[in-house]
């Protein structure tokens, strides 16, 4: 099979295609014929060698898919040989066969094309873990969303906003702005010009906003505390702006603030099937309604990998990057 491999750390020109032989499966693995892959920030952190490959996992970048299920074990399970699914996968997306456990797989849903499908695992899975589980999004909460316009940001906006939340989301451009609240957002804010803290604090009349959803980090967290409503949570998910921060405890304590952590890929298979029937049960019906719809800002063929991850580092994009593979 075709596939885009990392020939060594570097920049997006390491992304090379090559020929590689078909996943072998492992128990609960099915072998799905990719049509689309999805790019996320995670792939170029592993080509830039700062992102390590679980054990186990395929050195191949990529880690969400769209295609047609080709071989497996499939008994007890509600899909068959033939069946078009989106998958969570540990690595090895970016190529014309990939593996992935069948716990991890999701129907396509209807009315959705394998390029619109390709782009949902990776980001759906991870504001669900981190926006509804970890951090517990209730009804009536408000939400914040560092980010809004990157794949993660898209998502959480939409997902929060079609679930009856309150939802606010930084860019660093007024044109962003209006894109997040094209998705849903209540109310864009420019961090290059504004005072997300201020803003937040003003549109929810003094209290603050409940949930973070933080892929800063760095100074960002000192703020995010300014900004949480008592009982405030920050659900910590990137450190694109630093891996250390200075905070005030005290607040901490007083106001019974939480900030929490995590990474999806090393999580067990097990972890990731929960995930995977909250978001059949609670997210695909409101995909399949209209109500969330992907966006998409650029595909490319799988050969031009490079140039897909040269968009991503530029941050100049709103949504998702994809590969299509057929």
């Amino acid at each position: 099979m075709r596939a885009i491999e990392i020939t060594q750390p570097g920049k997006p020109e390491v992304l090379q295609l090559c020929e590689r032989p078909l996943p072998e499966l492992k128990a609960g693995e099915v072998l799905i014929k990719v049509h689309a892959a999805g790019i996320n920030r995670p792939d170029v952190l592993q080509r830039l060698g700062h992102y390590p490959v679980p054990p186990g996992a395929s050195d191949l970048p990529g880690l969400e898919v769209a295609g047609e299920i080709v071989d497996g074990d499939l008994a007890g399970s509600s899909f068959h040989k033939g069946d078009m699914v989106c998958a969570l996968v540990q690595g090895g997306g970016y190529a014309e066969y990939c593996a992935a456990p069948l716990a991890q797989c999701l129907p396509v849903p209807a009315g959705l094309t394998p390029v619109q499908a390709a782009s949902l695992p990776e980001t759906f899975f991870t504001v669900w873990s981190n926006v509804f589980d970890r951090s517990a999004l209730a009804e009536g909460e408000t939400l914040l969303v560092q980010g809004g316009t990157s794949g993660i940001g898209v998502t959480a906006i939409q997902v929060a906003t079609a679930l009856g939340h309150r939802v606010f989301a930084t860019a660093g451009t007024d044109e962003k702005c209006r894109a997040c609240e094209a998705l849903g957002a209540e109310r864009g804010i420019n961090y290059k010009t504004e005072d997300f803290v201020a803003v937040a604090k003003e549109l929810t009349g003094g209290r603050g906003v409940d949930v973070v959803l933080d892929m800063v980090a760095g100074p960002y967290v000192a703020r995010e505390i300014d900004c949480l409503a008592d009982d405030g949570r920050i659900a910590l998910i990137a450190l694109l702006g630093g891996a250390k921060a200075q905070v005030d405890l005290g607040q901490v304590l007083r106001r019974r603030l939480s900030i929490s952590g995590s990474t999806l890929r090393p999580r067990p298979v097990a972890f990731k099937a929960q995930i995977a029937r909250r978001l059949r049960e609670r997210v695909w019906p409101l995909i399949e309604a209209g109500k969330i719809k992907p966006v998409i800002y650029k595909t490319f063929p799988l050969a031009e990998a490079a140039q897909a991850h040269a968009l991503m580092e530029s941050s100049t994009h709103v949504g998702k990057i994809v590969l299509q593979v057929i």
